[in-house]
């Protein structure tokens, strides 16, 4: 298994779009339902060309033998009090889960987020999803609170946990 992590370029956009929907349909974890994305193609190759263009978001993408298995995005902030932080969008195909493509994801993001000055990363993350948080864990991030009753998924409750990582400079001040 060759597995290869790049940032993405709009003419990854057919191939993203086809993922999501693949991710949508294979578990709960991610936030839209199968058939209630509503982008077109046109929409993904914009949103690619926005993180191509931002300094301070990022979208990489994990390749397993040629083929986009997974993603993470950080959307950094768009003013100055918050243009330090991003908010953070992963999705990894279930095959491929437990095969350390997810921490590679993450390490590359990371990695990139430090070259661009952010700070701060935070993402949620369904509380019942124990193999995500061990690996946002692993990964450096913390526990900050749980938004309760954030989601509705098939008809029950959804509690989230907010979760951050310092990074670069700022994380070795916290030290």
């Amino acid at each position: 298994m060759k597995v290869t992590f790049r940032e993405l370029v709009p003419g990854d956009a057919e191939e993203l779009l086809r993922l999501q929907h693949s991710m949508d349909k294979e578990t709960a974890f991610m936030l839209l339902e199968p058939g209630e994305r509503q982008t077109d193609l046109r929409q993904v190759q914009d949103m690619i060309e926005g993180f191509v263009r931002s300094k301070t978001s990022k979208l990489i993408g994990a390749e397993v033998d040629g083929q986009l298995a997974g993603y993470v995005s950080a959307r950094g902030g768009s003013v100055n009090r918050n243009r330090h932080s991003a908010y953070l969008v992963m999705g990894l195909l279930k095959r491929y889960q437990g095969m350390g493509v997810g921490s590679g994801l993450l390490r590359k993001l990371i990695a990139r987020a430090e070259e661009a000055g952010l700070v701060r990363l935070e993402l949620t993350v369904m509380k019942h999803n124990e193999r995500a948080i061990a690996l946002y864990t692993k990964c450096g991030f913390t526990a900050e609170g749980t938004k309760v009753k954030s989601l509705k998924v098939d008809g029950a409750w959804v509690d989230e946990l907010y979760m951050s990582k310092i990074i670069g400079f700022a994380a070795q001040e916290n030290t």
